[in-house]
């Protein structure tokens, strides 16, 4: 007789039981333990434990698939799968949760809300994110999506005196409810067809149906429609400019990294694996969702002031260029996507973390006069905004140059010249906006707005973002290497 809980099993989830067991006994240290506001710093420590341990966790996973010279570990009847894919997308969730758990501090004393239950909400979305990227099963995968929903719609609006952060927590719930009935209803109509949730068996059963099936396009189109809304990418990014403009900024910094990496995880294991057999039908849609997202994400940001919506826009642009390696399909373009939100992690952190520095009682910071003249005012902080700009703009010698070259390579190497050329047009138009903020801060007048001095947390973040920035553009192969590992076999 099976077991119903078996060694096996246990070593698969370990992670996101860690996870989801720090995360509890947050919440509960933080009401029991440490009440007093100024005993809440302790807390950022047991989060990073939290990480700390779930990284640990993933690590020996990783060392047993190398030791056991295996590709996957299947675990729960093939409802979870222990892989390099899987390892490489955690290995980015453990790196950004970290990141912002470590600069929200300063951001959330400053605003009168460092409240416990951030720490905690932090690591139970990562957990909701390991089902992602682990996830072999419709139902295990939507609870994921849902658990890291719905922790985001809370941190979205945590500012709960701040009424642009209640109206965005508000708009984010509303249209996230209405992308995950999309995809409730698409994982429903595959369940309808093949009698199953686990997707090696829903591949097998599809792979015998004609690409004209109608119930099969409608599946194709409602799933894909929910999670293009979680990848933020056009036309279903509506979203994303009032939820990164009100949102606390190591929220928006989280959302913009981690909740991404996570929806393109699943994206990449339904579409290249489940429906490869049927890219005929959902190649075209891709295809017009990613110029949707070029097209629109780069002008809407050209005439932004706001800092955080210009960067929500830049943010829709790039999930363009992620999923033009889901449209390549070839190993150059699994590694171009996995390289890209690798790096995409510290470049975008860093950014928004220049802007968590800007913020002080009563300033906001968000806007790109705030950053008029500030080579002068903070020349710290100045260069590490052009660093980052850099990069999210792919100029070499930074990490953002390494993610698109593999991206276009991709793209030539299955003929989508098209696509390419498009694509490399638009990177014209972000470099465009990206110097806007490069001129505020080198050639215009000084403002009166100063950076706080940073704290601690600052101060790791900067180093983390910028060498990670820096370093994996000047010596690119061991994180290539990394990726390479993640290939779907």
């Amino acid at each position: 007789m099976n077991q119903f809980y078996t060694p096996t099993d246990h070593f698969a989830l370990l992670p996101a039981l860690l996870l989801a067991l720090f995360g509890c006994a947050i919440l509960m240290l933080d009401f029991f333990v440490l009440p007093h506001p100024r005993q809440k710093r302790w807390l950022i420590f047991f989060a990073l434990l939290g990480e700390f341990f779930a990284g640990l966790a993933l690590y020996r996973q990783y060392r047993f698939l190398e030791d056991q010279s295996i590709p996957a570990l299947r675990a729960f009847n093939d409802g979870l799968i222990i892989d390099g894919f899987s390892i490489f997308f955690n290995a980015i969730f453990v790196a950004a949760a970290a990141l912002v758990a470590i600069i929200s501090y300063r951001y959330l004393e400053v605003e009168g809300e460092h409240h416990g239950e951030f720490y905690g909400l932090i690591l139970l979305a990562q957990c909701g994110m390991y089902f992602l990227a682990s996830g072999t099963e419709l139902v295990t995968i939507f609870i994921g999506i849902e658990l890291m929903a719905v922790t985001f719609y809370i941190l979205v609006g945590f500012l709960r005196s701040d009424r642009r952060s209640n109206e965005a927590a508000m708009k984010y719930l509303l249209l996230g409810a209405f992308s995950s009935g999309f995809l409730a209803y698409g994982f429903s109509l595959l369940y309808a067809m093949t009698g199953s949730t686990r997707l090696p068996k829903i591949a097998a059963e599809l792979a015998q149906r004609p690409a004209t099936d109608p119930l099969l396009l409608l599946a194709i189109v409602t799933t894909l429609v929910g999670l293009l809304f979680k990848v933020g990418a056009a036309p279903f990014h509506m979203w994303a400019p009032d939820a990164y403009e009100g949102a606390p900024t190591p929220v928006t910094a989280y959302l913009s990294v981690a909740s991404k990496a996570a929806s393109v995880a699943v994206l990449v294991r339904l579409f290249l694996g489940t429906l490869a057999p049927h890219r005929i039908n959902w190649e075209p849609m891709l295809a017009v969702a990613v110029v949707l997202s070029l097209v629109i994400g780069n002008f809407s940001a050209l005439s932004q002031t706001n800092l955080k919506r210009l960067l929500a826009f830049s943010s829709i642009s790039h999930a363009g260029y992620i999923l033009l390696g889901l449209i390549a399909g070839n190993r150059t373009g699994l590694t171009g996507i996995c390289i890209y939100l690798f790096v995409y992690t510290f470049m975008n952190t860093g950014a928004f973390l220049v802007l968590i520095s800007l913020r002080q009682k009563g300033m906001t910071g968000d806007d790109i006069d705030d950053l008029n003249g500030l080579i002068h005012r903070s020349p710290g902080h100045a260069l590490f905004m052009a660093l980052f700009l850099l990069s999210l703009g792919g100029i070499p010698p930074t990490a953002g140059f390494i993610a698109k070259y593999y991206i276009f390579l991709s793209l030539v190497e299955t003929g989508h010249y098209a696509l390419a050329i498009t694509a490399a047009l638009f990177v014209a138009v972000s470099i465009y906006y990206y110097f806007r903020i490069v001129r505020a801060m080198f050639l215009n007048e000084a403002g009166q707005l100063l950076p706080a001095l940073p704290g601690w947390g600052a101060r790791v973040g900067f180093a983390v973002t910028a060498l990670a920035t820096l370093a994996i553009g000047l010596y690119p192969e061991p994180i290539i290497r990394f990726a390479g590992t993640s290939l779907l076999r």
